[in-house]
């Protein structure tokens, strides 16, 4: 599932496979197929309630699928050992809602903790890890402050810092404009766009915000909660412009009428 030598087709790092999912027996999306390709901005978007959380669950590993298969790099997550398990987690970065710092933390600690986690790095060079992480997301300065210390798009961009700590092929972000002002969930756009550019990391968002989904989205999918099912793929700006479908115009052109 990976790219030939001399091929012009994108390597494939994240390959979704007839994938069902959802809680015991109520199934919330069923038949899913998708590719995400290296340096791929890949946005998984929908109304409320259609799953979208749900599938970055069943993708990072945090919910097993009913049916189907997750490939990253052509191993499959599911179906792997524990070992396979854990090399695929350390590839990956996510940024939660919420942010998930640790509020009795300083934004120091909290970006180290995975580094004290899963590496055997000395406390000096960590410390020097941690400074470019946070410098990286515009946070120079800031390794002492707390969490309350500071605003919700910084405190974003510090859950950030901590999701890039490992060096992660993969960064997933769930609804990471969600309660911030429209200045700060434009900065966060172009922090997303930037990092892919300098880094080379793959990068999944999962929104419902139309200002982000056209600005940073090369590619997406569409999840139906009607047909439980994906209904549209492809370029945000391509479907808006050639979708004949009334579910996804009508989501890609909301607040203009």
């Amino acid at each position: 599932m990976s790219e030939k030598r001399g091929s012009t087709v994108p390597e494939a790092k994240i390959v979704v496979r007839d994938l069902d999912m959802g809680y015991g027996s109520f199934v919330l999306m069923s038949g899913m197929n998708f590719t995400v390709s290296k340096g791929d901005i890949f946005i998984i978007m929908g109304g409320s309630g259609c799953g979208k959380s749900t599938l970055l669950k069943v993708i990072v590993g945090l919910l097993e699928p009913l049916h189907g298969q997750v490939f990253y790099d052509g191993v499959s997550f599911w179906e792997g050992d524990p070992q396979q398990k854990a090399r695929i987690m350390r590839k990956i970065g996510v940024l939660y809602q919420s942010s998930a710092l640790w509020s009795s933390m300083t934004l120091a600690e909290n970006v180290a903790l995975p580094l004290e986690q899963y590496t055997d790095l000395s406390k000096g060079y960590i410390r020097e890890l941690v400074s470019l992480k946070l410098a990286l997301v515009g946070l120079a300065g800031f390794e002492e402050f707390y969490p309350s210390e500071i605003s919700g798009g910084m405190r974003k961009r510090a859950g950030l810092a901590r999701a890039m700590a490992l060096d992660p092929d993969i960064l997933f972000f769930d609804e990471p404009s969600a309660g911030l002002d429209p200045v700060s969930a434009r900065l966060l756009d172009d922090l997303i766009r930037e990092l892919r550019d300098s880094l080379g990391a793959t990068v999944v968002v999962v929104t419902h915000e139309l200002q982000s989904i056209f600005a940073i989205g090369n590619n997406s999918v569409f999840l139906d909660p009607d047909t439980k099912t994906i209904i549209a793929s492809g370029n945000p700006k391509r479907l808006l412009a050639e979708s004949k479908d009334p579910k996804v115009i009508n989501f890609l052109t909301r607040g203009e009428r």
